[in-house]
């Protein structure tokens, strides 16, 4: 056997080495004295990582931290301490609860996000369309002319004049609802045309010319977002196109600009069944007749007297009427489902449009 002092070798069974004089036995001594302890650290990492699953998260970050330290600690200890396992068990619960709270939290984060961009892009255009009626006697944006018909897109978009624009040399004219929209940027807006696009709408772009093959003109000189505006604009609007069309004196609070409308088609998606639609039946058909932006918990509505707010129903208008809907004179709470060219009933009745056909079914 070797002596661990010296290092030479001695006689098997030696209790003494013959070179150094060292004790064989004070080697035994010494390690029999060593104490082994399950590191405290790599414990509590693992009962932090467990509760991690009940306590939303809390505990997620103190138990990785802890049992990385307890980790380094257990290398170093020279065999003195165990305990690597617990370590390793709590970092790995945490993280997969962290994983697990990214997709639990992740989604409506992401929504209230989508829920206040869609809130400012609303502002900007009403202070747009408070000004735009500041210089025509109190009337809001309206495309077209006196008698243009609302047909859901516009004759030339890239005209070179207005009469062109909108066909008036051949007639009344036909309008779009976006093009009232894009009279704003025309003449007022400061910022992106992204304001005219909500992120929870799905697919829609900001409007970008050079996708349709205009290179050469500005953007203030065209008349519509492209031939496809719908694809640009995420909006739906009072109809302006009629003797209901608002003024800054009509009251307060009339709804003027929100979320698309559900009961018409968008680019990409379907107008919603009517039938699936009761506002006051249980909470899914109440959320119903919610826009399809915001899946489907509510809508941003830009009211007359200037403010937005996010709306959990869409009979959010006076006396608690229907926004998305016409009077039909029996139910405003309900109404009934537009098309292009439907009107609202009368003054105090709200009726916000987008360009798209009414398809959805009648309420049985």
């Amino acid at each position: 056997m070797n002596c661990p002092k010296c290092g030479k070798e001695n006689l098997d069974g030696s209790q003494v080495c013959q070179f150094c004089n060292w004790v064989f036995e004070q080697v035994a001594s010494t390690v029999d004295s060593i104490i082994i302890l399950t590191s405290r650290l790599a414990i509590a990492s693992l009962v932090l990582g467990v509760l991690s699953f009940f306590t939303c998260g809390i505990t997620i970050i103190p138990a990785i931290i802890l049992g990385i330290i307890s980790i380094i600690q257990i290398e170093k200890s020279g065999g003195r301490l165990t305990g690597s396992g617990f370590a390793t068990i709590g970092i790995s619960t945490s993280v997969v609860a962290f994983l697990l709270l990214i997709l639990i939290v992740l989604p409506a984060v992401r929504e209230r996000y989508f829920r206040i961009v869609c809130a400012g892009n609303l502002s900007c255009i009403g202070m747009d369309m408070f000004i735009y009626a500041n210089d025509y006697e109190d009337k809001l944006p309206r495309a077209g002319g006196p008698n243009s018909r609302w047909t859901g897109r516009i004759p030339n978009w890239a005209a070179d004049n207005r009469s062109d624009a909108y066909g008036l040399a051949d007639g009344d004219g036909e309008v779009s609802i976006t093009s009232s929209f894009y009279l704003l940027y025309k003449s007022y807006f400061s910022s992106s045309l992204k304001a005219f696009v909500c992120k929870g709408d799905s697919g829609i772009t900001m409007f970008e010319p050079i996708e349709y093959g205009i290179y050469d003109k500005e953007l203030i000189k065209l008349w519509d977002f492209g031939p496809e505006p719908g694809k640009h604009c995420s909006y739906a609007y009072h109809n302006p196109y009629g003797q209901y069309a608002l003024t800054t004196s009509c009251e307060p609070g009339m709804a003027v600009v929100a979320d698309r409308n559900p009961w018409m088609n968008t680019p990409y998606i379907k107008a919603r069944d009517f039938s699936l639609f009761r506002w006051n039946g249980d909470i899914q058909q109440q959320k119903a007749g919610n826009s399809t932006a915001h899946e489907p918990e509510g809508q941003s509505v830009l009211f007359l007297d200037g403010h937005v707010s996010f709306e959990k129903r869409p009979y959010c208008g006076i006396k608690d009427d229907n926004i998305y809907t016409f009077w039909n004179e029996t139910d405003i709470q309900q109404g009934s489902p537009p098309e292009i060219g439907s009107q609202p009933a009368n003054r105090l009745d709200s009726l916000l449009v987008h360009d798209g056909d009414g398809k959805a079914k009648s309420r049985p």
